[in-house]
């Protein structure tokens, strides 16, 4: 009868356990959400402020729905942050079905925040009247805000949903180059609309820009050099490069197609920084060396990013 009462109150104290992680991991999970909505709200100002201050005041509609919301503008009496929120709908719909109410809840958020201080800042005008200085600074804003607000989880409306279920199905296509492709579409219907090839092509600049600072913010600058290198020397040159450069390698088993001999072959990966000093520490070891030394575009893996956390 003791054993069986000492189990029983082993169990339930695994229980308690059991319910307090549970609750500490809701906690958490409560916090995070806060923390993502303040993240996004602040984003959402950011994108606000890249549209009303720079973008719409100089005529300029550089692609997705917020360049259709600044050309439909000019021609019915609608606010440009109400028209981005309308034109939205479906588009959220679309998404609600693809991706869960969760994500659209963030969205929507994301939408209707930046409708609204869109709408709020209007009034105060263009702060630069410079085509060139608006383009830039303008997409620069956006940029940085969506991929602010993608790496929460949400986006901004509009093409990032439709790109977002892309992904879905080619998840080897950039986000900033398929921004850049839907986009062309709306810069060439502003240059009817507005009349003026100028903005036209300053609004071009702006989608080139936003692309390019886009994968940054989403992907950071994962360049790094991919080197191969085949020596009789392998091993010294192994050992130097695991004790002073502190960087993986990868021996993989070669064989001379002419020769026939067996070589041994060493892979690394490093930042370009590195790349001169795995140079010379190979031609110290082996000035006959073989050596290739190439770029890596994307590194996933121990010391780079995780494959797993791109939600994008």
């Amino acid at each position: 009868m003791r054993r069986t009462s000492n189990m029983e109150e082993d169990k339930y104290i695994v229980e308690i356990e059991q319910e307090y992680e549970k609750k500490k991991e809701e906690e958490k999970t409560v916090k995070q959400r806060v923390i993502d909505y303040i993240v996004i709200t602040l984003a959402s100002v950011v994108y606000a402020v890249g549209v009303s201050q720079f973008i719409d005041p100089n005529n300029l509609a550089p692609g997705g729905v917020t360049g259709v919301a600044i050309i439909l503008n000019r021609i019915v009496p609608i606010e440009t942050g109400t028209l981005i929120l309308i034109i939205n709908v479906p588009i959220i719909i679309l998404g609600m079905w693809k991706f869960g109410v969760r994500f659209i809840i963030s969205t929507f958020y994301a939408i209707a925040t930046t409708s609204l201080f869109t709408n709020l800042l209007a009034p105060l005008g263009a702060a630069t009247d410079d085509l060139l200085l608006a383009s830039l600074a303008g997409s620069v804003l956006i940029a940085i805000s969506m991929g602010i607000i993608f790496k929460r989880g949400a986006t901004t409306g509009g093409t990032d949903i439709i790109i977002k279920c892309l992904r879905l199905r080619y998840p080897h296509l950039k986000t900033g180059m398929l921004f850049f492709l839907t986009d062309v579409g709306v810069v060439a219907a502003s240059a009817f609309v507005f009349q003026d090839i100028d903005s036209a092509l300053y609004a071009g600049i702006a989608v080139i820009v936003t692309s390019m600072v886009l994968d940054m913010v989403l992907y950071g600058r994962d360049e790094a050099k991919l080197i191969y290198v085949i020596s009789d020397h392998s091993n010294k040159i192994t050992d130097r490069l695991l004790a002073e450069l502190d960087i993986g390698v990868t021996h993989l088993n070669g064989q001379g197609a002419y020769s026939r001999k067996e070589k041994q072959v060493i892979m690394c990966v490093s930042k370009k920084t590195l790349a001169p000093r795995i140079e010379e520490i190979v031609r110290e070891e082996d000035a006959d060396a073989f050596m290739i030394v190439t770029s890596a575009m994307e590194i996933f893996g121990e010391g780079y990013k995780s494959y797993f956390s791109e939600k994008v």
